[in-house]
């Protein structure tokens, strides 16, 4: 369960990712995901910002739902400050 103010910062590794369409369909993919907040994906990386609900298995299945394989996978907790 997330806390107020944190977020975590999945980097996803992707197999077969070289195109444009498929960065999109994985784009299109992991923003289906519950809790993803923002998805910036390029060439074989996927960067995911989540609150937490978004588990790394939801997104290896949002990944595998486009076609494609996660192969590695770094993540980092990062806790905001409340103003």
């Amino acid at each position: 369960m997330s806390t107020a103010g944190s977020r975590t910062i999945t980097h996803l590794t992707i197999r077969g990712m070289t195109s444009v369409h498929a960065a999109r369909a994985i784009f299109t993919a992991l923003a289906g995901v519950d809790g993803v907040v923002q998805a910036d994906v390029n060439r074989g990386i996927a960067v995911v910002e989540h609150d937490g609900r978004a588990t790394l298995t939801a997104l290896r299945e949002a990944v595998a739902l486009a076609g494609f394989e996660v192969t590695g996978v770094r993540e980092e907790r990062r806790v905001l400050p409340v103003l």
